[in-house]
């Protein structure tokens, strides 16, 4: 199981991957959208992410996208929350 700090730096991942793209997972949950327990799935999902330090450097130099990088394992539902 991943640590803590595995956890802290994911959740930031995903949530800025998400305000990337247009998704605001706050607002989502808040809508019905995106049920708490989906939410922790999809972390659990980052944090088995075979590049993070590629994602990071993506993120830096990307101020918004449509689509995520190929190996984002939650790209395409993020994707689809920011089109809701």
């Amino acid at each position: 199981m991943p640590g803590k700090k595995t956890f802290q730096e994911h959740d930031a991942l995903m949530s800025s991957m998400a305000s990337t793209l247009g998704a605001d997972l706050d607002e989502a949950e808040l809508r019905g959208d995106l049920p708490p327990d989906e939410r922790l799935d999809m972390l659990f999902a980052c944090t088995g992410c075979t590049d993070p330090e590629g994602c990071k450097d993506w993120l830096q130099r990307t101020g918004s996208a449509e689509n995520a990088p190929t190996y984002c394992r939650n790209g395409d539902r993020l994707k689809d929350l920011a089109t809701r």
